[in-house]
């Protein structure tokens, strides 16, 4: 398991992009993140190809437990999903 945060009580907000390729257009990725791992999320912006060959994206702001945000980033690893950081919109400037 790759650790993203310390482990901690504390509620935090992540910004990223999400590549979702095709083989799992029809999974209930974002769903899973909200119900399995207690996130608030917000989709900011998102793209999908209308090419089945081509993956889409989705640009998301994660919410919730430091832990539960940690565990949910396993997660989308796990599924081997491409996710690149984006600044917290609070304007700390911290990277993922």
């Amino acid at each position: 398991m790759v650790s993203f945060f310390f482990e901690s009580k504390s509620i935090t907000q992540l910004r990223v992009r999400l590549y979702i390729p095709q083989c799992y257009l029809h999974e209930p990725i974002i769903s899973q993140m909200i119900s399995r791992y207690k996130l608030t999320v917000n989709i900011t912006g998102a793209k999908q190809d209308q090419n089945l060959y081509k993956q889409g994206y989705f640009d998301i702001e994660l919410r919730g437990y430091t832990s539960h945000i940690n565990h949910c980033l396993n997660y989308l690893e796990s599924l081997n999903l491409k996710i690149i950081g984006k600044p917290n919109t609070d304007g700390d400037s911290w990277y993922y």
